[in-house]
């Protein structure tokens, strides 16, 4: 009998560790930008406060969550641009821009994934697949990416300066490198 329950308990412990996840957060080594147009020069702005989470089964990324202050984005052009972005953004109503990570596939043919999943900015929610490779490198995992996104899907009205002159471009690119580390 005792030999029994202890093949009972050995079996239910491998059974679990097979279906064990693992839970990972935000690196403060992450960096998140944004890069745009406008009709006089391209621009970049970089968010400087990011958290998430992230949970692994199977070594790969169950479940992934990751939020941007949104007035801690700034850009390399003062303050002036930061202010606009911000009302752009709906930062007073608005205060985080988020991924919640609903779906995760491996493309075979380039090694790379898609995370699919809602971004929300400025009040508005948009389901979007994200292509990324995703790397365990030690005790950490790394997605890094891009996504093109368009200004009028999140209903922002590109910013303006210059009585009208200066015009944002309809589309920007999100760029990140994030790094997960055990938590």
């Amino acid at each position: 009998m005792r030999i029994k329950v202890s093949l009972a308990v050995l079996l239910l412990c491998v059974v679990w560790g097979g279906y064990a996840q693992e839970s990972y957060v935000l690196s403060d080594k992450s960096s998140l930008k944004i890069e745009g147009t406008s009709t006089l020069h391209d621009w970049v702005v970089t968010a400087h406060s990011l958290k998430g989470n992230m949970e692994v089964q199977e070594g790969q990324p169950a479940s992934l969550k990751v939020v941007v202050d949104a007035s801690q984005i700034k850009s390399e052009r003062g303050a002036t641009m930061d202010k606009k972005m911000h009302a752009a953004l709906k930062v007073d109503e608005h205060p985080e821009i988020s991924f919640q990570l609903e779906n995760i596939q491996k493309q075979t043919a380039s090694g790379m994934f898609v995370l699919k999943g809602t971004l929300s900015i400025a009040g508005v929610s948009q389901k979007l697949d994200i292509t990324s490779e995703v790397k365990q490198v030690g005790g950490a995992y790394t997605l890094k990416g891009s996504k093109e996104i368009k200004l009028q899907d999140f209903n922002i009205e590109p910013p303006t300066a210059m009585f009208g002159q200066i015009v944002v471009g309809e589309s920007v690119t999100i760029q990140f490198d994030a790094i997960f580390t055990k938590s």
